[in-house]
């Protein structure tokens, strides 16, 4: 498995990632606009869809992959929390706070458990006896 493959698996999950939280915000800022909702009200939707987008990423990165599931979850975790991390401190001029930590530190483990679980739904792995 070559590296170029590994990084290919890992940008694609990033992509996957990026759409579902774009489409998320999409929907979640329609209901802000056209009901009585707050953005308080959403707080654990936004979370929950969140954490979803993470495992689905890892989950496809795995799938494509077909190996070291756990890693290139890992990966394509730190390269979503990178570039969060450069858009807020580039664009707001602020750093992580602990909360933030925490989060990200759950969506890499979302995302490597959705990477092992990728791995073992590819279709590679049929075993013989």
């Amino acid at each position: 498995m070559g590296a170029k493959h590994m990084l290919s698996s890992m940008f694609k999950g990033l992509l996957a990632i990026l759409i579902f939280i774009v489409i998320s915000s999409i929907v979640l800022s329609l209901i802000l606009r056209f009901t009585s909702a707050t953005e308080q009200s959403l707080k654990w939707v936004t979370l929950a869809l969140s954490l979803i987008s993470m495992f689905a990423g890892g989950f496809l990165t795995g799938k494509k992959a077909q190996v070291k599931g756990w890693m290139l979850g890992a990966g394509t975790s730190l390269m979503f929390s990178m570039l969060v991390f450069l858009v807020q401190y580039l664009g707001y001029q602020t750093t992580f706070n602990s909360m933030q930590y925490l989060h990200h530190g759950l969506f890499m483990l979302l995302c490597m458990i959705g990477g092992i679980m990728g791995v073992n739904f590819s279709s590679h792995s049929t075993y013989k006896k």
